[in-house]
């Protein structure tokens, strides 16, 4: 969320922002809204003002009619005290409504866009294989060879894209996340297991409600769980004050993750790449208030992501996300793409993101400054490693000739074999 102050004195940089993110807002609303919330709190200071002024008055004078039109004094004061608290309540509603639909502003970076289709690649690695002219295999074709995993019964259990992983494919999926585990034991990153069934405010607070509610499974006591282990992460420090010496705050976090896909009827249905229920390591940083530290750490965290991935030998790309491709929240974003040789093109398998104190200031995070005065932290996040998304990559860039899957070097260890056949 951003300062009203801030809204005030850049409207038109607001303004620009929501263009360049594609994202209706009404400001003038919002600023019309403020007004009448700023005139109502000063008159209820005023009053709650005259209010003690009459009840010390009134203790000092004497019984009469004096006294007696002071109580009537008094009483039009409550009532009318009453009227305008009231009066406030209705008016932040609709100004606590408006307010957390505002669109944080995307840095001058940020390339114009009007869907993923303007992202732009900044970065290519590795090489694609190459199969010698032979067709090749998507990886529901591989898994189901080799008995990796069962969708018939997953869809039995858990309906449209349920899935059970088994044999290899929940060895494989395991090995990931031991490997990935390894990478970060001296990241100097704390590791969290972090609930996924949570209150609403830690959604609100992230920028994932109320814009993303299609997409959240929301149960009967008014809970969600959530799609990324950062929803949890950053609620942790919730509504605290942190010392500057405690930062920078650094989280390993993993959840299983939920998403209903609300937008994608149709869309990759067939295999794991997108499913209802999935699992993630989530990098998140709570970081102080500097632009140029949220910038260091933004390339840091997408680094991190990289080098995972150059050790799993996955050809990729990373782009830098158009305009239109930014959430609510977020300043910029890189996305990781892993190339899909059955697809033919690259698919997204990570996102990096920093949102400056747009977060922190929703979930109320600060940190006393080096002069002791409170200050809202900046909030960064990216994604660590998501299954079984990566398992689709991994074993289509890696299967060979004759139908088996070679396991990249890096990851022999943990598997415990270097080739599925």
């Amino acid at each position: 969320m951003l300062d009203i102050r801030f809204i005030r004195e850049n409207l038109e940089l607001v303004k620009e922002g929501a263009r360049k993110k594609h994202l209706e807002v009404d400001l003038e609303r919002l600023l019309a809204v403020d007004d009448r919330r700023r005139e109502l709190l000063i008159s209820i200071e005023e009053k709650r003002a005259m209010q003690n002024k009459f009840s010390e008055q009134y203790r000092t004078e004497e019984a009469g009619g004096s006294k007696s039109n002071r109580f009537a004094e008094m009483r039009a004061v409550k009532e009318a005290l009453e009227r305008e608290e009231q009066a406030l309540k209705e008016v932040m509603k609709e100004w606590q409504r408006l307010m957390v639909a505002v669109p944080n502003v995307p840095d001058v970076s940020v390339p114009e866009g009007e869907s993923e289709h303007g992202n732009v690649e900044i970065k290519v690695w590795g090489d694609k294989p190459r199969f010698g002219g032979v067709k090749t295999k998507d990886h529901l074709e591989l898994m189901q060879m080799h008995d990796m995993v069962d969708f018939e019964r997953g869809v039995k259990v858990a309906g449209f894209r349920g899935y059970f992983l088994k044999n290899d494919g929940a060895l494989l999926n395991f090995a990931l996340w031991q490997f990935v585990l390894e990478h970060f034991q001296t990241s100097g990153f704390t590791p969290l297991i972090v609930p996924s069934l949570l209150n609403r405010e830690a959604f609100l607070g992230t920028g994932y409600l109320p814009q993303g509610e299609e997409d959240l499974y929301r149960t009967q006591d008014g809970q969600y769980l959530a799609g990324t282990a950062e929803v949890a992460t950053m609620g942790y420090y919730m509504d605290e004050i942190l010392e500057q010496k405690q930062l920078p705050v650094k989280f390993f976090s993993f959840s299983p993750c939920f998403r209903r896909e609300a937008g994608s009827h149709g869309k990759d249905t067939r295999g794991v790449f997108r499913v209802h229920e999935f699992f993630k390591f989530e990098q998140v940083v709570l970081c102080e208030a500097s632009h140029e530290e949220s910038v260091r750490w933004h390339e840091a965290l997408n680094r991190t992501l990289e080098e995972l991935v150059e050790k799993l030998e996955l050809p990729y790309r990373t782009v830098v996300n158009c305009g239109a491709d930014l959430g609510l929240g977020q300043v910029k974003k890189y996305d990781v793409e892993l190339w899909m040789p059955s697809e033919g093109k690259y698919r997204e398998i990570s996102s990096a993101s920093y949102f400056h104190d747009f977060q922190t200031r929703r979930l109320n995070i600060r940190y006393r400054d080096s002069g002791g005065k409170p200050r809202f932290a900046h909030s960064l996040n990216c994604t660590a490693l998501a299954t079984p998304r990566t398992l689709v990559a991994l074993i289509e860039n890696n299967q060979q000739s004759d139908g088996s899957i070679k396991i990249p070097a890096a990851l022999e260890k943990q598997f415990g074999k270097s080739i599925i056949k």
